[in-house]
């Protein structure tokens, strides 16, 4: 699979839509409990952020810890989750 490398990419999976791993590679080759994990996140956070009176929905959260972070994004109806390693400068957070 062809896909634009993400600076600090340690790894990556693809599921489709019902959250079975289409691919992966780096940290994540295979790994399917964090596909799961991450999957069942998604779940919930459709249920609690999807707005369907505005039409409005999400299309990308973050799970973040001190040294790494997973992006999950959506795009035609696949999940596309990244791991990628933090620097100092990524914590700063502003609130």
């Amino acid at each position: 699979m062809d896909r634009p490398s993400v600076v600090g990419q340690t790894g990556y999976l693809v599921l489709n839509s019902e959250g079975a791993v289409l691919t992966s590679g780096g940290d994540l080759d295979n790994d399917e409990r964090v596909a799961g994990l991450l999957y069942g996140l998604l779940k919930i956070a459709r249920k609690l952020f999807d707005n369907p009176v505005l039409d409005e929905s999400f299309k990308r959260f973050s799970v973040i810890y001190d040294d790494h972070a997973y992006v999950v994004c959506l795009s035609n109806r696949k999940v596309y989750i990244v791991k990628r390693q933090l620097q100092a400068s990524d914590n700063a957070v502003a609130y």
